[in-house]
């Protein structure tokens, strides 16, 4: 069994996708026409473990993005959010299906974003909704190397949206970024 690790550290890349979030979960990642990237660093805590004697472990998670335009200046996004992981084991490794909800503030509207809000005729705003959606895996489990063991490898949805404008009117003007990351518990 694990040892208590009350925090949480991960890096995470990612490429714009053009598809909503309903398409992406499908399956379907696709791409943006535009090379647009993002680079995040965050931090979590954990708030409880085992959440009502189930395999599902609350953390409140904090992080700095950083967001890599072609036309627009760059862009720095901050992040607060709430994560629930559901752990599962599966051949001898740890799993881990997270989802994670809250807001995402950033200091210009994204280019992604204001692409779509052109062709859906949608609004923009730097404040929306965050949605944190995750698959990953223990590595140090997989290759079986104790000072390894809670350092996770997955796979990340980052969706901002306006929630079909329930915030600041936004519907049609958000952005998803297909990522992968690496977590370590400590």
């Amino acid at each position: 069994m694990y040892a208590q690790n009350n925090y949480s550290a991960r890096l995470a890349y990612g490429k714009a996708s053009q598809n909503n979030l309903g398409t992406i979960i499908s399956g379907q990642l696709g791409s943006h026409p535009k090379d647009l990237s993002m680079s995040a660093i965050e931090g979590g805590y954990l708030l409880n473990k085992d959440l009502f004697d189930l395999p599902i472990d609350i953390y409140a998670k904090a992080g700095l993005s950083y967001f890599n335009e072609d036309l627009h200046d760059n862009v720095l996004e901050t992040l607060i959010y709430i994560k629930a992981y559901y752990n599962f084991d599966f051949l001898d490794n740890r799993v881990r299906f997270g989802l994670g909800e809250g807001g995402s503030y950033v200091s210009s509207v994204l280019e992604a974003e204001h692409d779509e809000a052109l062709l859906e005729n949608g609004t923009t705003s730097k404040y929306l909704n965050y949605l944190d959606i995750s698959l990953d895996f223990d590595i140090g489990k997989l290759i079986n190397y104790k000072p390894m063991y809670e350092t996770y490898f997955g796979i990340l949805l980052k969706h901002r949206s306006g929630i079909f404008g329930l915030i600041n009117n936004v519907d049609g003007g958000g952005s998803n970024y297909n990522s992968i990351y690496l977590e370590k518990n400590f």
